[in-house]
């Protein structure tokens, strides 16, 4: 590897960059596995437990800012508004699935990780 490769703005950092919101790979995800690409801002929201509302906005602009989906808003009285994933964003869908495959496929070790302060996921119960 030579000196680019590490440069600050190297691909790998910049994937590494979209990724840094772990909220971008779960609406990705699940706008891919769960809606076929395109989800009501409500249906998607609700695939989404434990995501708070003001992330997912958050997110949502951020991930259509990066052009890795789509904001289409009807004309309905209040007005639907659909998320749908644009080519760019199906690329990296890829990439997630494969995260999401290697964390099923490694849930012991995950499990064997000790959890971070604050997590969500319940700590081991001591068997000694």
């Amino acid at each position: 590897m030579d000196d680019e490769d590490w440069r600050e703005d190297c691909a790998p950092r910049r994937v590494m960059e979209i990724f840094s919101t772990k909220w971008t790979s779960m609406i990705l995800h699940t706008l891919h596995a769960r809606h076929r690409g395109a989800a009501r801002s409500g249906a998607l929201h609700r695939s989404l437990p434990g995501l708070s509302k003001k992330m997912f906005v958050q997110t949502l602009r951020d991930m259509e800012s990066s052009r890795l989906i789509s904001r289409q808003v009807g004309s309905a009285v209040p007005p639907a508004v659909t998320y749908t994933l644009t080519p760019l964003g199906q690329r990296f869908v890829g990439l997630v699935d494969m995260v999401y495959d290697w964390g099923r496929d490694n849930a012991d070790a995950l499990d064997a990780l000790q959890p971070r302060e604050g997590a969500r996921r319940l700590r081991p119960v001591s068997t000694e």
